[in-house]
């Protein structure tokens, strides 16, 4: 008999438990099941869009090793040899201009292209929408200059691999050049685009409502 309260009491806190769970259960719809998150894509995009960015930069810096490699050599082949190696100045050239453009792309991401800090800096932070729209103006710019450079790359491009342009001296040392031509091209394509999403985080910032800021 005195077992029978207890009993009871446990019994009475099982049944409150059970019913906070059921309380506690969420149902999901079978139209929610499997839905992508909102913004996912985007994110997914500009992860995509920053690590080919970053990569071209990475090649950029691979190569400014290369670079320096093969001028050590050529240093050591005049000092030790008399002579110089072969294709060092045609390849100095095209992979100097090559490393530049890798390496736009990047550097406009980063904002780090020359410009006048001294009045730029001042003038966004005191009025951020004429700031934002002079940065506009600035990437729209670039844009077309850098794309005009990737347009005429194309036809330099084309020709060079239409005909199997090469650098060097035949029976010693050649290398076609249309490679060189296709890494510029892709750089300065992509320099180009990278300037393009620049103005539109700027438009976004131009056209916000007041109190919000469009991300960069």
């Amino acid at each position: 008999m005195a077992c029978g309260p207890r009993a009871k009491r446990r019994s009475a806190i099982g049944t409150k438990i059970s019913e906070n769970r059921r309380s506690t259960h969420v149902t999901v719809k079978p139209h929610e099941r499997g839905a992508p998150r909102s913004g996912r894509p985007a994110i997914t995009l500009s992860r995509l869009w920053a690590a080919l960015v970053d990569g071209l930069a990475a090649l950029g810096t691979a190569l400014i090793c290369v670079l320096m490699m093969i001028i050590c050599s050529d240093i050591l082949a005049r000092n030790a040899l008399g002579a110089s190696l072969p294709l060092v100045s045609e390849l100095g050239a095209l992979l100097l201009v090559m490393i530049v453009a890798l390496q736009l792309a990047a550097t406009v991401r980063a904002d780090r292209l020359a410009r006048t800090e001294i009045f730029y800096t001042g003038f966004r932070a005191a009025w951020p929408r004429a700031g934002a729209l002079l940065s506009a103006l600035f990437n729209l710019t670039g844009a077309a200059v850098i794309g005009g450079m990737a347009w005429a790359t194309i036809r330099i491009f084309g020709k060079d691999f239409a005909s199997g342009e090469y650098i060097g001296v035949t029976g010693i040392a050649t290398f076609p050049t249309w490679p060189f031509r296709a890494l510029i091209l892709a750089g300065m394509a992509i320099a180009a685009l990278q300037f393009v999403v620049l103005a539109f985080a700027d438009l976004k910032t131009i056209f916000a409502p007041q109190g919000r800021k469009g991300k960069p």
